[in-house]
């Protein structure tokens, strides 16, 4: 290698790390940011009357540990080449990710006062338009298939950067979903990591009266993926999980998180309403403080 690409390369890798470690450093940092996502989804689905609070509630821990800690980004350069790419496939929690966006910089925490309001920055569904938002999505089965394209163009530019994919269980009853997770394991697409929110309750109901996925992990293993199965509300099991990709050399890594759907609020854990519900106007404040006590 010339002299000149080996030091550029060398920069580009020391840029890298020093960007990965403007970081959180305890169980602390993790609540209060957690904390802060939930009571931000909160108040933004109660204002816009909007769904889908259960979903957010669930995913927050996860999100919580991926933007503090392990996700290679820049909030002052979102377009940054050697970024780490993560894609919200269950689009409908995309609130969770505006409120982690917004604490971490990308935006001003004002927007979030704008989720599903007429004329707002922040559309009801996630958004490409967004800053630190990769790719707008709705439909389920989508966000995995483009996940692995971006993995596959990553090892074309021989480029480090990492491609993570944050799922629903209702996700995995799409075909597009298994050809996806079909084709990474024939390229042996190991820069990749799917997070699936396994709180196993759907739209309409729960897994078991749906499509029974069990056993998941080793229907995954079976594919050709490396899988490890966690605890989705531990951030000491979450950021270990995440800290040796990928689980296995030359397979793609799925982090199978079990969580529970409404995480946090009483009176809509595990429910199948909460898929759809928001918080009433009556109830917002006790659902507030009842989050604020998991920190």
């Amino acid at each position: 290698m010339p002299l000149n690409r080996l030091v550029g390369w060398i920069n580009m890798k020391v840029e890298s790390q020093l960007k990965r470690g403007i970081n959180m450093g305890n169980s602390k940092d993790y609540k209060a940011l957690a904390v802060k996502i939930r009571q931000h989804c909160i108040r933004m689905t109660n204002r816009g009357k909007s769904g889908h609070v259960g979903s957010m509630l669930s995913m927050a821990d996860i999100l919580t540990v991926l933007y503090g800690k392990i996700l290679n980004v820049d909030p002052e350069n979102p377009e940054w080449q050697e970024r780490d790419r993560f894609i919200l496939s269950k689009g409908h929690g995309g609130a969770a990710v505006y409120a982690a966006l917004a604490e971490k910089g990308f935006f001003p925490t004002e927007w979030l006062d704008t989720y599903y309001m007429d004329n707002g920055k922040l559309s009801g569904h996630i958004s490409h338009h967004i800053p630190g938002v990769e790719f707008s999505t709705g439909s389920l089965g989508h966000g995995l298939p483009v996940a692995v394209g971006m993995a596959v163009a990553a090892r074309y530019a021989k480029s480090g950067y990492r491609i993570f994919c944050m799922m629903s269980d209702g996700d995995c009853n799409e075909g597009s979903t298994w050809e996806a997770i079909m084709f990474a394991a024939q390229h042996r697409l190991d820069n990749l990591t799917v997070i699936i929110d396994y709180n196993r309750i759907q739209a309409l109901g729960h897994m078991e009266d749906v499509i029974e996925m069990e056993p998941f992990g080793k229907k995954l293993e079976d594919f050709g993926w490396a899988v490890k199965e966690i605890d989705g509300h531990n951030y000491d099991q979450i950021e270990e999980s995440m800290r040796g990709l990928p689980l296995i050399k030359n397979k793609p890594s799925c982090i199978l998180a079990r969580t529970v759907k409404g995480k946090g609020v009483s009176s809509i854990e595990n429910t199948v309403s909460c898929h759809y519900k928001y918080i009433s106007d009556d109830k917002l404040d006790e659902a507030l403080r009842e989050v604020g006590k998991l920190q």
